[in-house]
């Protein structure tokens, strides 16, 4: 009996919509407690938690129920369902690489990224995210077998409107209790985490539409005279050149090498008696080299671009979303590539077996200054040859020589390679360091990668030495953001010879160290430098140099 009255209540208009209220609120409860780390605390913040998908849930839905016709509010109550589920699904996966949420900026630079990506995005797909989606299935099979029927009654508009009233009455109800408990919550928005937490995903990104085209109408008004607060902080804050440093490597060829989601704590790292990475270790603690200790990657959302960024221009990166792929396209940058061809005559050259796309590159390095960029286009990208986001370091290095060689010296060039990046995956003919043993693959696989990686370095350092290039060349090998999120911390704590369960902020914040090192050689005075730095750093401190 109980049972008929539910199928009869069900194949109601109310019924469905009541039916897809509940399984949104029940999917997105359940992601938020498995994928998402929200940091609730107390029954205070549950109970917001609990509460907060229900009214952006009613209102969307709800909309459908102005709509008379039987059919095109069925169709489009369906529609607003499926595209929130599918913002729920890009979030968890989002969150799972980059330990944030998505913005408006982010969704919209989606294509500056997408056409570099192969199969990264499924490594982090896990079997729990059918829950995202085993709903829809089950109610299309409802209507398919029968037991859900379309109610061709409309919803009177003053329920309607009812509903409507009630779902803005919710939405302005859990705002209160987040700022409540939260004070300045919309005001003080240093944390995403936050704003899911206490107001949930649709209404964080209706705040964070709301805030990116208030962001954009600043940008549109700001004038040269917003300059002299620049040039005024600049001047007060200037500092004197260290003699025994300025200008030790003038005139040499600069080469810079991104060591693609390269950590410090691999620096003299073994794992079962073994080095992860010998020769980097020997730059490392080499006297021709100036290597950092402290050295911090400062990217955001952006992250391989965001560090690409900070390191030849000296500034940040947004708060949301990719510099290069929102600005990239329409703003010159004054970046190393043209300081030093403009005062030095240097030529400058990029190398990066992925799509010139990829990022906003291909326009991006162009307003960096860059003379050339090549790109996969100038290499051989068999199927072979490739890892998920580009060609192998090894062979990066060996099939770039023959360009290298033609460039007019002196010159600047970067060389960014990919094959230590999540999932960390290599074919059986590259790997040749054993994986460790958690119960995470991509961490075991980072080491394996990060091996490949050191070889390919060293591989290029050789032929630097016999080109006769080496001795008239500095090279900075820098690491450009963490390869293993905090989400997955936990699970190498044991590795590094610790316990998951005293693992503090502290040392995720530690985890976001990388390596940075200034090898020179011939000098004698190098070592391993103590003091605190970052990716902003990087950009005066070889301009000193040279």
């Amino acid at each position: 009996m109980n049972l008929l009255r539910i199928k009869k209540f069900l194949n109601t208009r109310w019924g469905f919509f009541s039916l897809l209220v509940f399984l949104f609120w029940l999917k997105t409860i359940l992601v938020y407690f498995i994928d998402f780390h929200l940091g609730v605390k107390g029954i205070y913040q549950y109970f917001v938690l609990l509460v907060n998908p229900l009214a952006t849930t009613l209102l969307l839905l709800g909309i459908a129920l102005y709509i008379k016709r039987t059919i095109p509010s069925y169709i489009f109550m369906g529609l607003i369902y499926i595209a929130n589920t599918a913002l729920l699904m890009f979030n968890v996966i989002y969150y799972r690489e980059f330990t944030d949420f998505m913005t408006i900026n982010t969704i919209f630079g989606y294509s500056t990224v997408s056409q570099g990506l192969s199969g990264s995005s499924f490594a982090l797909l896990k079997p729990q995210d059918i829950i995202i989606i085993a709903d829809i299935i089950i109610v299309a099979l409802g209507f398919i077998t029968g037991f859900l029927h379309l109610d061709k009654r409309p919803i009177p508009r003053v329920q309607a409107l009812a509903l409507t009233s009630f779902s803005l009455f919710c939405l302005v109800l859990n705002i209160t209790l987040g700022e409540i408990s939260r004070p300045q919550l919309l005001s003080r928005t240093f944390d995403r985490n936050y704003l899911v937490k206490y107001l949930g995903i649709d209404t964080y990104m209706v705040y964070d539409g709301l805030k990116t085209a208030r962001n954009s109408q600043v940008r549109n008004k700001a004038g040269s005279s917003d300059l002299n607060n620049i040039i005024n902080f600049t001047r007060n804050h200037y500092a004197e050149p260290n003699s025994k440093m300025y200008g030790i490597a003038k005139g040499r060829n600069v080469i810079v090498i991104h060591l693609e989601s390269f950590q410090q704590f691999l620096i003299n790292y073994k794992l079962n008696d073994k080095e992860v990475t010998p020769f980097l270790n020997s730059l490392y603690n080499s006297k021709e080299t100036y290597s950092f200790a402290n050295f911090f990657n400062q990217v955001g959302q952006g992250k391989t671009s965001d560090a690409e960024n900070m390191l030849e221009t000296s500034t940040y990166g947004l708060s949301q979303g990719s510099l290069f792929s929102i600005l990239g396209t329409d703003n010159t940058f004054e970046g190393a590539p043209a300081i030093l061809d403009q005062s030095q005559g240097y030529t400058s050259a990029v190398f990066h077996g992925n799509s010139g796309s990829f990022w906003n590159r291909n326009n991006v390095y162009k307003n960096l200054g860059y003379n050339y960029f090549f790109d996969s286009s100038y290499y051989n990208t068999d199927a072979n040859n490739l890892t998920e986001y580009g060609l192998k370091d090894k062979l990066l290095f060996h099939d770039s020589v023959k360009y290298l060689e033609r460039l007019q010296q002196p010159f600047y060039t970067k060389f960014v390679t990919v094959s230590n990046h999540f999932p960390f995956a290599l074919d059986d003919q590259n790997t040749s360091f054993d994986k460790a043993n958690t119960s995470d693959a991509s961490i075991n696989n980072y080491f394996v990668t990060a091996h490949y990686l050191d070889q390919a370095v060293q591989e290029f350092f050789e032929y630097l030495k016999k080109s006769g290039l080496y001795d008239n060349s500095i090279i900075v090998l820098y690491g450009d953001h963490y390869g293993i999120s905090d989400t997955r911390n936990l699970k190498l704590a044991s590795l590094l010879g610790k316990s998951s369960s005293t693992w503090s902020d502290f040392d995720n914040t530690q985890m976001q160290r990388v390596p940075f090192m200034i090898h020179i050689p011939g000098t004698k005075d190098g070592g391993v430098q103590t003091q605190y730095g970052g990716e902003i750093d990087v950009l005066p401190t070889l301009l000193h140099l040279l």
